[in-house]
């Protein structure tokens, strides 16, 4: 794995031919949450699919299509439209010099547009690929089986943000009691109504003070995101490179 901090020279010699690119957000995680969770987790995501495909990492996209926690002061949030254009033309730059097969991944749930622009750049491009390591379809339910975290709500924030967090960059964190149980009736209007209209604070899901250590905290978020990794990473190479020479290679 190479990433942006390698030279030219260095990845020009190892004759990589694949990249990832990871988008995260800015976006509100209630008041006790920094904005960037979704961000560290999509470098986690980006460097972890890296070393297991041998690809050249590009740093993380920090916005996304966060329309629906626009209502908090510091959210940024941009356009569908905006947001696909600028992915597209990293990647036919990346194109032209060579690069063949293209990872994309995201740290935030709610980028609806992500399934419908790999669709459209494989359409679109028949001499790349771009996929993501979504293929492993009941890697999330091990994990926060892993985790001990089954049977929550936790939708955005909660006890599995507070983990995440505390396990990343739990410097940042403030262990107070955060969220409340959002009634199940609402996630229907999750995508249409502003959550400062939905939620108490902008969790979806709750965190109650002194009910985990800060070391259990933070290992319960190393075991859910490091499980949903590696599940994925299982054959993740094998599965790029067959989904190539079937788009690719088997035209020629």
């Amino acid at each position: 794995m190479l990433d942006y901090r390698n030279t030219t020279a260095e990845l020009a010699e190892s004759n990589i031919d694949t990249a990832v690119i990871s988008v995260g957000a800015t976006e509100q995680f209630g008041p006790y949450l920094p904005m960037h969770i979704d961000s560290l987790i999509a470098e986690l995501y980006a460097n972890e699919y890296g070393k297991a495909i041998n690809a050249y990492v590009l740093p993380v996209l920090p916005f996304n299509t966060s329309e629906e926690h626009a209502g908090f002061k510091g959210t940024v949030t941009v356009s569908p439209n905006i947001l696909t254009a600028f992915l597209e033309e990293i990647i036919v730059n990346l194109h032209r010099q060579g690069f063949k097969k293209f990872l994309l991944c995201s740290g935030h749930g709610g980028a609806y547009w992500f399934n419908a622009f790999i669709k459209q750049m494989n359409y679109k491009y028949p001499d790349i690929i771009v996929i993501f390591p979504g293929y492993q379809t009941d890697a999330w339910e091990v994990a926060v089986k892993a985790a001990g975290l089954t049977g929550r709500n936790d939708m955005h924030g909660g006890l599995t943000g507070v983990c995440t967090a505390m396990w990343l960059c739990p410097e940042l964190v403030k262990l107070e009691t955060m969220g409340s149980e959002i009634p199940e009736e609402l996630k229907g209007f999750a995508d249409y109504i502003g959550w400062d209209k939905l939620t108490k604070d902008g969790n979806w899901g709750h965190y109650t003070k002194g009910q985990y250590t800060s070391e259990e905290l933070a290992k319960k978020g190393e075991t859910l995101w490091m499980t949903l990794i590696h599940k994925q990473c299982e054959g993740l190479k094998e599965y790029l490179e067959e989904g190539y020479r079937r788009k690719v290679e088997l035209k020629k």
